[in-house]
């Protein structure tokens, strides 16, 4: 079983590089830089260790639209 820590830089054979974001004994889930985010069942996952580990790894998150109120989207 491969644990890793997070920070870690890893090389995946099908998503390529990233990042590991979290990391137990049941989930890892990695930030890839060309495929988002992945989620992997610890046990049977197999990447190459390619880095070190970074200061904090950080997370990317979609930003929401702001909704308009059906008011003021009217009067424009």
């Amino acid at each position: 079983m491969q644990v890793l820590v997070e920070g870690q830089t890893i090389r995946h054979e099908l998503y390529g590089n990233g990042t590991i974001v979290e990391c137990d004994n049941d989930r890892t889930t990695v930030e890839f830089d060309d495929h988002g985010t992945r989620k992997f069942v610890t046990g049977i996952w197999n990447a190459e260790l390619v880095g070190e580990i970074l200061s904090k790894p950080t997370r990317r998150r979609a930003r929401r639209s702001k909704k308009v109120p059906k008011a003021v989207a009217a009067a424009k």
